[in-house]
């Protein structure tokens, strides 16, 4: 089996010199910590670590598949972490979309409300080798919804009775819009499993179907990602224990000894070209999961070498607020040799591949970050396979999820984007949002004083 490692080496530097793992927050709350991570998972509120859907999904995906296998497209209906884990995915394993002549599979993901290219989907795509995948787990995200209300009436207009046919709803087993839909109308569905919240369900249905459509190894995907769960699926009374050997619980007590120390801002560097969406998903993660409170750390996705000529002028020698993690791999290809191709003046090229421009760049960005005092975990992936990325994504959820119980707060819900979503429903007429309304009326107001205006 490939293994991987992080390197701890310049992780405690700048303001956390002298800080350990062995000294922090974290040590002191190890023992809550595993108590409270033991009853979670005998209670089944961790099935991204656990898998209890995996032999059922199994046998369901192919099923699925084979009813699809006439689409060349498939439309993504989904927002959040119903999109974000399944692009990363397709950016990583089936970047052909994104070159010239693509003849293969193509999949389009509607994570925003955008009209403009809502229409230029239905107006292009060729609906009779189109697959529609609506994926809501509560069946309930307005947005999503509101895309399926206009994509439904296009596909019954276009295909008549054989809609049904293109389309598939991944949503809660029991309840929701969606699933009620699924049972009125006997079309295909995939259920997202109790206690899967979006952003920690890419290797559910949500992010499986989609990738599986591209010809994806889902299988490969679900092994590195066990591989980095069975260490922790121990008896309870070994789960301290277990916890203390693991990387995500290194990463977890690190990243809260950040923000102990004035860190404020953790950067995902990614130096994996295809896996750059990788620092997408990831902050969706961090974010969603951690800021509450007053607590947690803002994630910045950055991609190597883009912004090394972008924003790594504020990462070096701005606010020095900024933790990293750092994202390579040893296994990338190397691509063209220079040769002759490179005169004179350049010559010092003539040796090299161009992937060695990249490595290089990736070890000066590396040490530059750390002569400027940002304390910095590397991540080296010694392969960039399905099984590899399995590993990762499984290695960040459980690392996100033990820096909740550390901090003292519940990473598995967003309270406060509940508030904009309500919000939103009032303003489109939505009853039972009285108090809403109220807030509405007065923001509107305000806002539309003359007073505070000023044009440009």
């Amino acid at each position: 089996m490939t293994m991987h490692h992080l390197d701890w080496t310049h992780a405690y530097t700048a303001r956390m010199q002298g800080a350990s793992a062995a000294g922090s927050r974290g040590a002191s709350r190890l023992g809550h910590v595993a108590a409270s991570f033991a009853a979670d998972v005998k209670a089944g509120r961790l099935p991204y670590l656990t898998m209890p859907y995996r032999a059922e999904l199994e046998k369901e995906l192919p099923l699925v598949l084979e009813r699809l296998r006439s689409c060349k497209h498939m439309l993504l209906l989904g927002i959040g972490g119903s999109a974000l884990g399944a692009r990363a995915l397709q950016k990583a394993f089936s970047p052909a979309q994104d070159r010239p002549n693509c003849t293969g599979r193509c999949l389009w993901i509607a994570d925003n409300i955008d009209p403009d290219t809502l229409d230029a989907w239905l107006n292009t795509l060729p609906l009779k080798e189109t697959a529609v995948v609506v994926v809501s787990k509560s069946g309930g995200t307005v947005e999503t919804m509101a895309q399926y209300f206009l994509v439904r009436r296009r596909l019954q207009q276009t295909l008549g009775a054989a809609w049904k046919e293109h389309t598939v709803l991944v949503t809660d087993a029991k309840a929701g819009d969606l699933r009620a839909e699924a049972r009125n109308e006997s079309m295909c569905s995939l259920p997202v499993p109790d206690y899967l919240g979006g952003r920690y369900s890419v290797l559910s249905a949500v992010g499986l179907l989609p990738a599986g459509f591209l010809g994806i190894d889902a299988k490969a995907l679900l092994d590195g990602a066990a591989s980095v769960a069975a260490p922790l699926l121990v008896s309870e009374s070994a789960v301290r224990d277990a916890l203390a050997a693991h990387p995500a619980w290194h990463l977890a007590v690190w990243a809260d000894e950040l923000t102990a120390h004035g860190y404020s801002e953790l950067i995902f560097f990614s130096y994996i070209p295809l896996w750059n969406y990788f620092g997408a998903w990831f902050s969706q993660l961090w974010a969603e999961s951690l800021g509450k409170d007053g607590q947690g750390s803002m994630p910045v996705p950055a991609v190597g070498v883009t912004d090394q000529h972008s924003v790594n002028q504020m990462f070096l020698d701005g606010p020095r607020n900024k933790g990293c993690l750092f994202l390579t791999s040893d296994a990338l290809p190397k691509g063209e040799a220079f040769g002759d191709a490179a005169p004179e003046k350049w010559s010092r090229l003539r040796d090299k591949h161009f992937g060695d421009l990249l490595q290089a760049e990736a070890l000066g960005t590396r040490m530059a970050l750390n002569k400027y005092g940002v304390p910095l975990v590397h991540i080296n992936m010694r392969a960039t396979d399905e099984h590899a990325a399995g590993k990762l994504m499984e290695l960040c959820m459980t690392a996100t999820i033990l820096a909740g119980l550390i901090m003292g707060i519940n990473p598995v819900d967003q309270p406060a984007v509940e508030l904009g979503k309500r919000l939103a429903d009032a303003r489109l007429g939505a009853p039972g949002l009285t108090e809403e309304q109220r807030e509405l009326e007065a923001f509107t107001s305000a806002a539309g004083n003359p007073a505070y205006r000023q044009q440009f």
